[in-house]
């Protein structure tokens, strides 16, 4: 028996695969389409991550769908409540009955013959390989790796009498009330977990090698409350978008061209939120400048509260040993401890893990350039949905289901079953994600390029993306397309070749 087949073959059941699925039966209705979940359950991320206070770390204006504008007052949400949100809009539009769960997709190998993919998945807890075959793959499982986090070896791990930690395997059975805390990290992690853990512990300390940048943000905002007054809800809620798509897209470039004012400006929250005589230079002056990595929200300054309170703290220092007692640091001090939260970041793996392969040949991703922030050179037929670094995840998603579509509907229309980006030797070859993040550098080796002009390069601007994905052409000079496995330019126009491996 041959292989069930689909037409579009969705890979992830979190906000961009969600995303997929409603735009791929707007758009394009007459299209069969399936979304294959590695997990039990949907919802991605907000489904993984169980962690004390977990939240957004962008605004939900920008955050949720610009085809279901998020419900709710907040402007940073809780876990749980963008979880729901994630799983009613998937009801709401019956996406839900596309997805497949525990189906966790691992390899994919393109036919120029046939013109499609065979993909194979993995499912879980019937222990079995299935496979389906589609013509046009779109990857939408992200790129954080779901079954480990990232914990640096520690030494002396071994002796200490409490638990520890990472928030990625956080669990329901795990108690810290009246207890002594340490979160390890200053990223967005470590700055939610300390504030939501504050309420219950005796004390929360913030152990952090070097400071990040933290910024106050209002928990609701101030001009979608004043618009409400007067004007509907589906007219607030472009202006308000908008409004931070914009404030986001000025604090980046401010950033990068005067990163002085960038840095003032930071300061003097921070001072307006500590108590006087503060040491802000130790616990909250970076080494490097804004946004080059993502900046730290807190909602109403819960993390500043929290210290203020005498309910948090803030240590700055590197870590020596574990004890039987707690951490002891570089500087002789250890800090007891009942409970060591390592949020030390999360692991990276492109594509959600899976494996490409064109005409038996290995795909290498680092030899490849990405087209247009969401596609590969030399790779036909296959889209993949990542978010901006220096803004919410989901506008680049959307813009990326979008397109995906109308390149879909253009396919039809002009008789093309195959396309299939065709890289410009003369463009010179940069890192996917300008960031100094550990995670980023830690994993970008692994990661396809960019290239140094469009359409291959990566602008990471919501403005300049909404004119080239939602209205701009679809054909340019960059992609070739055919009405079968051939490409419709010659061999010596597509030097792709690298791009691709013979497998072993």
């Amino acid at each position: 028996m041959p292989p069930e087949h689909v037409d579009v073959l969705v890979v992830g059941a979190g906000l961009s695969g969600i995303c997929a699925g409603y735009h791929l039966q707007d758009k394009c209705p007459d299209k069969s389409f399936a979304i294959l979940e590695a997990r039990g359950s949907i919802g991605g991320t907000w489904d993984l991550f169980r962690y004390p206070g977990i939240r957004s770390d962008s605004d939900m204006y920008t955050l949720g769908f610009r085809f279901r504008p998020w419900p709710d007052a907040k402007t940073i949400a809780d876990g749980p409540s963008i979880l729901s949100y994630v799983r009613e809009t998937a009801s709401r539009y019956g996406i839900d009955e596309k997805i497949r769960l525990d189906h966790r997709v691992v390899r994919a190998e393109w036919s120029t013959a046939d013109a499609r993919w065979t993909v194979k998945a993995e499912r879980d807890g019937a222990g079995d390989t299935v496979q389906l075959t589609c013509d046009f793959l779109f990857l939408c499982a992200g790129y954080y790796r779901y079954d480990q986090g990232y914990t640096p070896p520690f030494a002396g791990t071994e002796r200490f009498a409490g638990q520890i930690v990472h928030p990625q395997q956080w669990s329901e059975d795990i108690d810290y009330a009246g207890k002594r805390v340490v979160v390890i990290g200053s990223g967005a992690t470590a700055v939610t977990l300390v504030p939501a853990m504050a309420r219950h512990a005796a004390l929360v300390t913030m152990l952090q090698r070097s400071p990040s940048y933290v910024v106050s943000l209002p928990g609701q905002d101030p001009l979608a409350r004043a618009l409400r007054r007067f004007l509907p809800a589906r007219l607030v809620y472009p202006i308000v978008r908008w409004k931070n798509v914009l404030l986001t897209m000025a604090s980046f470039s401010l950033s990068r061209r005067r990163p002085h004012i960038m840095k003032a400006l930071i300061r003097r929250g921070l001072e307006r939120r500590l108590p006087v005589g503060y040491e802000i230079d130790t616990h909250f002056k970076p080494r490097y400048n804004p946004w080059d990595q993502r900046l730290c929200l807190v909602p109403d300054g819960d993390l500043f509260e929290a210290i203020c309170a005498g309910r948090a703290s803030v240590v700055t220092d590197e870590i020596d040993t574990f004890t039987e007692r707690g951490v002891k640091l570089a500087s002789g001090a250890e800090l007891e401890a009942d409970l060591v939260v390592t949020a030390t970041g999360l692991n990276l793996v492109p594509l959600g893990g899976t494996e490409l392969a064109v005409d038996g040949r290995d795909v290498a991703l680092p030899e490849t350039l990405t087209y247009k922030g969401m596609m590969l050179s030399g790779v036909p037929n296959l889209a993949f949905a990542v978010g901006y670094t220096n803004a919410s995840w989901t506008l680049k998603c959307e813009l990326a289901c979008e397109y995906v579509c109308r390149l879909l509907n253009h396919m039809d229309e002009q008789g093309y079953r195959v396309c299939t980006p065709r890289r410009d030797p003369s463009v010179a070859e940069e890192p996917l994600i300008d960031f100094s993040s550990g995670y980023v550098l830690r994993a970008i080796h692994q990661f396809p390029r960019q290239g140094s002009k469009a359409p291959w390069r990566l602008y990471q601007n919501y403005a300049r993306d909404v004119l080239l994905l939602r209205f701009g052409a679809v054909a340019d000079e960059a992609m070739a397309f055919s009405a079968n496995g051939s490409s419709s330019r010659s061999d010596a126009d597509a030097p792709d070749a690298a791009g691709a491996r013979t497998a072993a």
